[in-house]
This record gives structure tokens, sequence and C-alpha cells, in this order.
């Protein structure tokens, strides 16, 4: 019978007699002989020493072991902590699997953009080599298995999943957003720095960057702030025109009848609240007026000075708003605040406004001509927004100006005042619970500073295909996602308030500023976590996790030459081991 070569292994037995054991280290060989599974014994290694039998063991599963008298050589060292943590965090919320079910490239290639956002935002071109083997500056494209990838190759990906966008989004919907839900929708703009593209316009710049063309983005969030869904608009778009698409996204891709939509008073106007809003079945908004329509509600006497004598929140109607609820609320912060810009803009505008005075009555060349003067007078005007609380009188050869003390007054009158309106029931949502719901769109507001400055950096944008421009945006938008639950994570190690439940039940009122909780106040002034470490931004973070290195390391010989190399990942601090226990990821991916 033909018998099969098996391979040599240590085996150990133990025997116990009274109250010591016995171990017998043998040396063996398995083998097969016909369909039985034989071992035949080599030797008996029990005399040698357990670091020696432990030595044959191991070299006996195939371990190399280096030599006596050789060294070690770095070949490479790569920081790969940062890497990890995002690496893992994706895992964890299974953002792979919602980008596509199956495994592909062109997925891997996605997954290292959205990383790649995060760990260290670029170009697509500088993206590409640093995931290129020779000039990598991370393990990300190990690690995903798409290292020399070329710029190219993420080109097609960016097309691939700017097809996919839809049934991504809906995926996300259908984790984050139920019936009933309250969503949350702001429009953002960025410059555009490219040659040419169709998206690409002038319009209402929230960059300040002027001579530059932009792009819109409109920004649909859960509740609690996690991006679902996001769509870029031409640069020359409004707000509110943006509204419509935003509807038919909840309504038909998300499939939601019954949700509650809140937008600031710039997006949720009384225009598309009387075209698209109204009449819709299941369908509510969140909004709140501009400043024209409260001063109309106080030229009517629907709000009043008294409303506010002994709450800082009371419920108004009006005939201008049938069938819908009107919350006036009253912050003094707010009013301080209000009160004093407004001495400042109005006495830096005054000194400005008595050169153009003192110019008129110099004795060399004074400024004469009434389109000079006015020229000179509209610049500072512009300047200052404040040429209503002004009157100005201008000839052709003097100039005069005095505060209209009256329009001053009444403006003051109204500091702190702002209204909410919704079609909210009151049986629904009680009047604190809209102002709160309103004041939530403040998480959209921290998702477009992510996106735009601290982290991401979605600009400049020189995409030139539209599609290219979705889906630089779409990617950016998951890349947020990703680094949404990982503060949410690591919020005790970072300056991030981590008890908001807390916070709010702290606070006086809705109405009331936010206040910060005792933890946070002391993480803020020692500078410390509860467990003693140092507190950081989620950017000084990832900083100090980037230091955790993938090391190729190669032994050499007495002559110089290495066999064999193998991988080694620097051991974490104890601040870093805390960051991959938030995260609950491990270093070995």
């Amino acid at each position: 019978m033909a018998r099969r070569e098996g391979a040599v292994h240590v085996a150990t037995t133990r025997r116990k007699y009274g109250d010591r054991v016995y171990e017998t280290h043998l040396l063996r060989r398995t083998y097969r002989e016909g369909s039985k599974v034989k071992h035949e014994t080599l030797g008996n290694i029990s005399h040698l020493p357990a670091h020696v039998i432990e030595m044959i063991r191991l070299a006996l599963r195939g371990e190399a072991f280096l030599p006596a008298g050789s060294s070690l050589e770095i070949v490479r060292s790569l920081p790969h902590g940062h890497v990890a943590c995002v690496l893992g965090t994706m895992r964890r919320l299974g953002l792979e699997n919602i980008i596509a079910s199956r495994p592909s490239r062109e997925r891997d290639l996605v997954a290292a953009m959205v990383a790649g956002r995060i760990l260290e935002p670029s170009s697509k071109l500088a993206c590409a080599r640093a995931l290129d083997p020779e000039t990598a500056t991370s393990t990300l494209g190990e690690e995903l298995g798409v290292a020399g990838a070329s710029e190219d190759d993420l080109y097609r990906a960016m097309d691939w999943l700017c097809a996919r966008q839809a049934r991504i989004e809906g995926k996300l919907s259908r984790r984050h957003l139920e019936e009933g839900s309250l969503v949350l929708y702001d429009v953002s703009s960025s410059y555009y720095t490219g040659s040419s593209c169709p998206l690409a316009d002038f319009g209402h710049s929230r960059d300040g960057r002027k001579g530059f063309p932009q792009i819109n983005y409109g920004l649909l969030c859960s509740r609690s702030g996690i991006p679902v869904a996001v769509e870029v608009f031409e640069g020359n778009v409004g707000d509110p025109s943006t509204l419509a698409s935003a509807i038919a996204k909840i309504r038909s891709r998300f499939e939601l009848e019954s949700v509650v939509l809140v937008g600031d008073r710039g997006l949720i106007t009384s225009a598309r609240i009387k075209e698209e809003l109204q009449g819709i079945e299941g369908l509510k908004w969140i909004t709140a007026l501009k400043a024209p329509a409260i001063r109309r509600l106080a030229e009517e006497g629907a709000i009043q000075p008294s409303l506010f004598d002994a709450t800082d929140l009371a419920e108004i109607s009006s005939p201008d708003y049938p069938g819908e609820r009107l919350i006036a609320c009253r912050n003094p912060f707010l009013a301080s605040d209000r009160a004093r810009t407004r001495c400042e803009l109005l006495a830096a505008t005054e000194a400005e406004l008595e050169k153009i005075v003192q110019a008129t009555k110099r004795s060399k060349r004074p400024l004469r001509g009434k389109d000079k003067i006015a020229l000179r007078v509209g610049r500072v005007i512009d300047r200052f927004r404040v040429a209503k609380h002004f009157k100005l009188t201008i000839t052709e050869e003097a100039f005069s100006f005095e505060r209209d003390e009256k329009r001053i007054a009444e403006e003051a009158a109204l500091d702190g005042i702002y209204v909410i309106r919704t079609s909210v029931p009151a049986q629904k949502s009680s009047a604190e619970e809209a102002v709160r719901a309103y004041k939530d769109l403040s998480r959209v507001e921290q998702a477009f500073r992510c996106l735009k400055t601290v982290d991401l950096k979605v600009r400049p944008i020189g995409h030139r295909r539209p599609d290219r421009v979705r889906a630089h945006v779409f990617i950016c938008m998951l890349a947020y996602y990703v680094e949404w639950h990982m503060r949410k994570s690591l919020a005790p190690m970072l300056f991030d308030e981590e008890e908001r439940e807390l916070a709010e039940a702290l606070r006086a009122s809705v109405v009331a500023p936010a206040v910060r909780t005792p933890s946070a106040k002391r993480k803020a002034a020692s500078k410390r976590s509860e467990d003693g470490l140092p507190v950081h931004s989620f950017q000084t973070l990832l900083a100090d996790l980037r230091t955790i290195a993938k090391n190729r390391i190669r032994p050499l010989d007495q002559e110089g030459s290495a066999a064999f190399a193998f991988d080694l990942i620097t051991t974490p601090t104890p601040l870093q081991r805390k960051a991959l226990d938030l995260l609950g990821v491990p270093l070995a991916l």
C-alpha cells in the first residue's frame, strides 16, 4: 500500500502522577497510509531546554530565525496607525458594503479616496501618488490592495461611483431615517478653479472669493447630523430653488411618506411653501421668519415686549399665516450682542463719513460734485451695511449726515427676537420641540465647516466634467459620514462635548445659549481627559496616530545578504491604545 510523506512536528504530552505533571516532547512525522493518518516518532527531545524546544517547534511551522551575529535593516517605514483607525471604522460601519455589496477594484478605489479625504485631503493626482508603492505616504494603498493605482484609475472609479450614488443614498436613508423622521436640509457653495465646467457659475459666494465661479450643493442629514444625501447644483441657482429636488429625494428615492423637513429662513420661503410644500400629505416643515416679516408682526401688535416679561418663548398668531404656528423667541444674549455690533458699526460708519465731510471743507482741492461725493459715500455705506440708519444730505459742494434715531430704536426693540414658523401641529410637537428642531440645523452647518475648511477640504474644485464634480462632492460627504462616527467614538479624547444629553438638560431653556457640561469644562481647562491623557482636536489626534508605523524589516547575515523580510508595527502609546479601543479597531487589518 502506498504511503504518502507527511509533515514533521513537535508533539507534547502531559501525564500527572500525584502532585507532579510530567511533559514529554516528541519529534514526530505525520503521514497518510491509504485512508488512514499515522504518526511516527522520530525522537525524544524532552531533555533539551524549554526555549530550544520552542525554537524547534516554531522552525518546523515555517518560522524564520535571525542567525547569530547578523543585523536588522529597516527597508521601509510607512505611517499606519491613522490608516488603521479610518479603515477599521469604515469596515465597522459596513461602508464598503453600502458602496457595493460585491468586492471590486472600483469599490476599493472609492474606499481609498474616501479614506484619503480624512487622512490627507489632496487632488486626485496627489492621491494616486500617495497610493504608489514608490511614493506612498501611508499604508492605505497596501491595506486596500490598490497600490499603484493611477490617476486615470481613480477617475474611472469616480464615474462608477457617480452612477451608484442614488443607490448608496437609498441605503444610508434606510439606515438613518424612518417614517416620521426629522430631516435637516441646507445649502452651501464652494469656489471653482478649473478651466471649464457647465456647473460652475457666478452666484452668492459663501466663501468670500470674489472673481471665482462656484458650484452649490445641498446636504440632507438626519436629526443627529449624519449625512445621508448630497446634490450638486449650478453656481447661480438660488437656495430656495433646490428645495423641490430635496423633497423629491425624500418622497420618491427614500420612499418616506411622513417626515418633517427643517430648513433655514432663506431656504423654506413663503413662496416655496405656497408652491411646493402646501398640499403634500405627510410632509411637514419647520423654518423661521425673515427680519421684514418679524417687523410687520411687531407693527401689527402680534409681537410685543410684554410677551417676554416672564418667559423667553411664546406662541403667537397672525391672519397672514393661516393654519400655521408661529413661535416667538427672545434671546437676551443675542440681543446684547446685536446691540453691541450695531453700535460699533454705526461708530465706524460715522468716522468714515466724517472724513468725507472734512474732504468737502478742506481749503486745498476740496471734494466737489454731487456724483463724486455720492460715490465716496456709497463705498462707505456698502462696506458697513447700515445705510438704513442714516439720513444723508448730498449737494454739489457739501455733505452732511445724521443718525435716524427712530429707525434705530425700532430695530433695537426687536433685538434678540426670532420667530419659528411651522406646519407641525401642537399635538405632535410642542413649541419647545419645534425651536429645538430648528436649532438642530447647526449640525448641518458643522458638516459644512468640516467639508469646506476644517478637515475634508472639498474646495477648491477643479474637475471639468459635471459627473466628476458630483462624484468629488459625494466622496467628501461619505468621508464626513465616517468622520462623524469617529468623532462620536473618540469624544472622550477630543475637545468635543461628549455628554450632549446632559448639556441639553443643564440649559435654562431651549432659547438660552448652549452650556458646557462640567466634564467638558474640565477638559478645556486642564487639557487632559478623565484618565489623564492629553486632549486633542480630531486632526491632531490623527497626527499622533500617524506615528504608529508599519516597518519592513530585513535581517542581514554576517556577509550582508538577506534571505527574507517581515513587517513589524510600532507598539502603540497609552494614548494611541485608548483611541484604538474607543474606535474598536485593530492595528493589523
